[in-house]
C-alpha cells in the first residue's frame, strides 16, 4: 500500500513539473513576440556566429514578418546568404538572393549581391561533366552581369568565374566529343569538338578534370 501511494505520488510530482515546464516555455514563446526589429537582427547574428543557421532563418523571418519595412531587412537578406554560402547550402543562399533582387531593384548593393548570386551558383557546381545546364544557366546571368553592371567593382571575380565556366563547358564537349569517337559515331564527334572550340578557343589550356573513382563509372 505504502510502495502504491509512493508510486502514485511519483507521478503526480512528474506531471506536475511537466505542466510547469510546458507553462514556461509558453511563457517565453509568448515573450518573443513584438519585440524591436534591432532585437531580432542582433538575435540572428549571434545565432550565426553560433552556427545555428536554422534558428538565424525562424528569427528572420520573425524581423521580417514584424518589421515589413525595417532599413534592416536587406542587410539580413545578404548576411544570411553569405551565411548559407559558407556552409555550403547554396540552394539556401540562392533563396534569399533571390528575395533581396525582388524587393530592392533599385538599391546601390544590387551589383554585389547579384555577383553573390553568380558566386553561389559556381561554387555549387559540383559535378563538372554532369552540370551541364547550371553551367548554361550560369554564363546567361554573367552575360546580364556585364550588360548591366560594366563598371561594377566585382568585374574581375566575374571575368575569373566567366573564364573557368567557359573552360569547364570545352571540357564537357571534349569528352562527349570522346564518347563519339570511341563509339565510331565521326560526324558527332566533330560537331561537339567544334562546340569546344567555340567554347574556350586554345582547349590544350584547359586541365583533364580529375574523377574519384567512385565516380568515374556515372561520369
Amino acid at each position: 500500500m505504502i510502495r502504491n501511494l509512493n508510486f502514485k505520488n511519483l507521478l503526480m510530482v512528474c506531471s506536475a513539473g511537466l505542466i510547469l515546464a510546458s507553462c514556461s516555455s509558453k511563457s517565453n514563446q509568448i515573450e518573443e513576440y513584438d519585440r524591436p526589429a534591432l532585437y531580432w537582427y542582433n538575435k540572428m547574428t549571434k545565432q550565426i556566429a553560433d552556427f545555428d543557421l536554422e534558428a538565424a532563418d525562424d528569427t528572420f523571418t520573425s524581423l521580417e514578418s514584424e518589421h515589413r519595412n525595417s532599413p534592416l531587412l536587406p542587410t539580413s537578406l545578404i548576411i544570411l546568404a553569405n551565411a548559407h554560402m559558407d556552409e555550403e547550402e547554396y540552394a539556401l543562399a540562392n533563396f534569399y538572393l533571390d528575395e533581396y533582387i525582388k524587393k530592392y531593384t533599385l538599391s546601390k548593393e544590387i551589383d554585389y549581391v547579384r555577383y553573390l548570386k553568380i558566386k553561389a551558383n559556381f561554387k555549387g557546381f559540383s559535378y563538372q561533366l554532369r552540370d551541364q545546364q547550371l553551367i548554361d544557366d550560369t554564363i546567361k546571368e554573367i552575360q546580364v552581369f556585364k550588360q548591366s553592371y560594366p563598371s561594377s567593382k566585382y568585374m574581375p571575380l566575374v571575368d575569373t568565374m566567366d573564364s573557368r565556366l567557359h573552360m569547364a563547358k570545352a571540357n564537357l564537349n571534349l569528352n562527349i566529343a570522346d564518347l563519339y569517337k570511341r563509339i565510331d559515331k565521326p560526324k558527332a564527334a566533330k560537331i561537339y569538338s567544334q562546340k569546344a572550340d567555340d567554347a574556350w578557343s586554345n582547349t590544350d589550356d584547359i586541365a583533364e578534370v580529375e574523377v574519384p573513382f567512385y565516380r568515374s563509372v556515372f561520369e
